[in-house]
């Protein structure tokens, strides 16, 4: 007895012999078959059947034949947005969102301490810029390290990277014996703090594109929480153990985020685009679970990108012109932020506010006389109204929200922009305490929310193979801002307020009529793969 079989289109292997041996059972035992037939009629009959004549195609159970054969595949955007948001997404967002708070405390800590160690140190008002411009300094040179790094050896081990990193370098910043090694070590710590922002992609590549709107401008109730905490730090330890043992209890927050750590999984969009396809399949199966979900149906299937993480698609026709004015965006949004930031804390430690209703206390402006530095530790007062400006960075989240969902990325960043370049203007303004911390509340809202957009539109608008590297590039770019910020905000501030605010304003404007040039807009579209 012979039998030949012919596989259909959507047949694999081991269906078609399933297929073969379920015919004979039935013939097997049909009536009269089974007292027609002995024992070793049978087993001749199954043997060959099962390895002699049934000729089967040597066909491999592979992903890719099954595309040649037209079976059903799918993309990690497929599975992303098939498996929705769920009980992974929540974690992700808790987690991931924590590494803000880690690198808002690293950012803030600055401009808490700065009286502290202008005072320990006798530092001249360019020495206490400079200890600023050195963190923003291994920010910029770790920024394109860390994400040409992700794009070729993954984010998670980045971010991790970066978590380790930036902890160890903080907490050694607390025993520095002396002005030169404070500035190195917050150098490093600077280091760190750009493979932690690594942490924006990864979120980002898992979040499906509906929700991205939403949660990412969430994002900075975390930061605030960090600049908050950083803040209550200085005011109840600092004046009774000192500014050593705030930075020590600050490094907590990282070294419990280490642990945690391990609960959230690599990119599968980096799995794929670097062929790791199974550990892909892994991780998306894993968050379907957690979500109560499924795969689409067939196999993931990408194309497998062998150079990732190529400056030279970041300046390729494709995003010549949106990479150039995205780093003058970055630039000018970390420019605005810490000028905001430093700019407030200077404006109250010096007590060079306009203000018509100030006591005695706020109507003497402290200048350093005859080359000698001074001492002026921030009151309780002055702590207090740090805290109502962090308020700002969430207070406006929803309106953050509506931009972005009603009028698009570009649209947001322009609005924000020129409101910042406003507010600045507006901090010239000789008003009461009240009307000055009103201002300085809604100027640390709009720079807040800039930053927000335009990281959200940098991990949107690029593709998964140079995603890393563009944030990268773009956050050094930022760096730059950020080291220039302190020699205006803290050391042009002392000679005059509207020479020292001006800049920002300025800068502000030209940023928005680059936003409006950007080609691109990023609104509802599905992350790129590959370009």
């Amino acid at each position: 007895m012979h039998f030949r079989v012919h596989l259909t289109d959507n047949e694999n292997t081991t269906q078609s012999l399933f297929r073969v041996l379920n015919y004979c059972r039935t013939l097997m035992w049909t009536s009269g078959a089974k007292r027609r037939m002995t024992g070793g009629m049978k087993t001749e009959l199954v043997s060959a059947i099962c390895l002699q004549e049934v000729e089967l195609p040597d066909r491999p159970s592979d992903c890719r034949e099954d595309v040649k054969n037209h079976a059903d595949t799918f993309t990690v955007e497929d599975a992303v947005e098939r498996i929705g948001f769920g009980r992974f997404h929540v974690l992700l967002f808790i987690i991931m969102g924590s590494s803000n708070i880690v690198e808002a405390m690293e950012i803030m800590l600055l401009a808490v301490a700065s009286p502290e160690i202008r005072c320990e140190w006798r530092l001249d008002d360019w020495q206490v810029a400079l200890v600023s411009t050195m963190v923003f300094l291994g920010f910029m040179v770790c920024g394109v390290l860390s994400g040409f790094v992700a794009d070729k050896y993954g984010r998670w081990k980045v971010v991790f990277g970066g978590f380790v990193w930036s902890a160890y370098f903080s907490l050694l910043t607390s025993f520095a014996p002396s002005y030169p090694w404070f500035i190195f070590l917050r150098s490093m710590v600077g280091c760190g703090v750009a493979g932690v922002s690594q942490g924006f992609v990864l979120k980002t590549e898992f979040i499906p594109a509906k929700y991205r709107g939403v949660l990412l401008p969430l994002a900075s109730v975390f930061w605030m929480i960090g600049s908050m905490l950083i803040i209550i730090l200085g005011m109840l330890v600092v004046p009774t153990l000192g500014w050593r043992w705030m930075i020590r209890i600050s490094v907590a927050p990282s070294i419990i985020l280490i642990f945690l750590f391990k609960f959230i999984p690599e990119s599968a969009r980096f799995n794929v685009s670097a062929g790791n396809v199974q550990a892909a399949v892994d991780t998306l199966n894993r968050i379907a679970k957690m979500n109560k979900a499924s795969l689409p149906p067939g196999c993931l299937v990408e194309p497998v990108v062998e150079k990732r993480g190529n400056w030279r698609v970041l300046l390729s026709s494709t995003f010549r012109r949106t990479s150039l004015l995205l780093w003058y965006s970055w630039f000018v949004a970390s420019f605005a932020y810490y000028g905001s930031v430093l700019s407030s804390s200077e404006l109250l430690e010096k007590n060079l506010l306009c203000v018509t209703d100030g006591n005695h206390e706020h109507r003497v402006k402290h200048r350093p006389e005859d080359g000698r530095c001074y001492c002026i530790p921030f009151a309780s007062s002055d702590y207090r109204t740090l805290l109502i400006s962090c308020l700002g960075e969430v207070a406006l989240v929803p309106l953050n929200i509506c931009l972005l969902n009603v009028f698009g990325r570009k649209r947001s960043l322009m609005v924000l922009q020129l409101m910042a370049a406003m507010f600045f203007l507006m901090l010239n303004i000789c008003t009461t305490m009240f009307g000055f911390t009103v201002v300085l509340f809604l100027l640390r809202s709009v720079v807040s929310m800039n930053f927000n957009v335009v990281y959200i539109y940098t991990a949107e608008v690029y593709p998964t193979v140079v995603r890393s590297l563009g944030l990268g590039f773009s956050t050094s770019c930022s760096r730059i801002g950020g080291m220039i910020a302190p020699f205006i905000a803290q050391v042009l501030m002392s000679q005059s307020v509207i020479l020292a605010l001006s800049p920002f304003a300025v800068a502000c404007t030209l940023c928005a009529v680059g936003s409006f040039l950007l080609p691109i807009e990023t609104k509802g579209r599905a992350l790129l793969q590959i370009s």
